[in-house]
């Protein structure tokens, strides 16, 4: 039985109706929960939900994030002065200390004093690393480059120390099931990842 479908076409949209709609159908994303210096040396920490691995060799990420109509947000900020930043992987048992920590703050404010979460010396940089995250990755930024008609930039880093929990990285692999990440779906709403299928023909094609 063939379904209906509705079809959109994303140009006709508004810029909110199109931000609506990527968000809506992109899901899950992880969540970069990321910790950089402000100016005064206290910790800024926040959430961004559109961020991917770009290359493993060297192992490099990318965090998009849009600026606020009044320029760019304290974490876009603090990056492109230090160069540097600590990307922690959400556990899903963080998800009310991730979302509250997604509110606009005023410069300056460490939301992880705010919300009390410990945390521990980086090893090559200086924000440093959640404690209590299953993994961290450590990294100098690489490059910054804009996207679309919004503002949107994306910033790329390269990781220079990976900190995982212990027990999380077995034979060379990463645990994933174990690692439990934390994920965003549409509107203020989160997700675990749920049941794993897995295959033993690994084809390698994505």
């Amino acid at each position: 039985m063939t379904r209906a479908v509705t079809t959109i076409v994303p140009g006709d949209l508004d810029e909110r109706g199109a931000y609506r709609l990527a968000m809506g159908v992109v899901v899950p994303r992880p969540i970069a929960w990321v910790a950089t210096l402000n100016e005064s040396g206290s910790v800024n920490l926040a959430p961004f939900s559109c961020y991917t691995a770009v290359s493993y060799s060297p192992f490099m990420v990318g965090i998009n994030i849009s600026p606020r109509a009044s320029g760019l947000k304290d974490t876009a900020a603090n990056m492109v002065r230090s160069r540097e930043f600590v990307l922690n992987v959400v556990h899903e048992s963080q998800a009310d200390a991730v979302h509250r920590s997604s509110e606009a703050m005023p410069p300056g404010v460490s939301e992880i004093e705010m919300l009390a979460l410990a945390t521990r010396p980086s090893d090559v940089v200086a924000p440093p690393r959640l404690a209590d995250a299953p993994a961290a990755l450590e990294c100098r930024l690489h490059d910054v480059i804009p996207f679309g008609d919004a503002g949107s930039q994306f910033y790329v880093g390269t990781v220079e120390v990976v900190h995982l929990r212990e027990g999380l990285f077995r034979d060379g692999k990463v645990a994933t099931a174990e690692l439990e990440p934390l994920a965003r779906i549409a509107g203020p709403n989160y997700a675990s990842i749920g049941r794993i299928q897995e295959f033993t023909d690994a084809f390698q094609r994505f």
